[in-house]
């Protein structure tokens, strides 16, 4: 069973009091950069996050996905050489019962 490094509570850019940056393009790049090399996607529920999703990423190995080549290309050239690796996503999510 291969191993990763991962971060597997994220929200997106949908979520209240989060980055406008918590894009997938984003949550790409800055995990080369540290070395993580399994990211949930967040915020699952969320149709336009879900829209999003559907959009960018495409299957990878068995439930994980990857960005769609065309999407994670103009992000290699911002990542060095050295931290350059495959990152892959996990659909995750969280339920709030704060509401009513």
């Amino acid at each position: 069973m291969p191993r990763y490094v991962a971060d597997l509570h994220i929200h997106s850019y949908y979520s209240r009091a989060t980055s406008k940056n918590l894009n997938l393009e984003n949550l790409a790049l800055w995990a080369q950069l540290k070395g993580v090399q399994l990211v949930a996607t967040g915020d699952i529920a969320h149709p336009k996050w879900l829209a999003e999703l559907r959009e960018k990423l495409e299957p990878a190995e068995d439930g994980l996905y990857r960005l769609k080549e065309a999407v994670l290309a103009p992000i290699q050239e911002e990542v060095p050489v050295a931290c350059r690796a495959p990152v892959r996503f996990l659909l995750g999510g969280e339920i709030s019962n704060i509401y009513k």
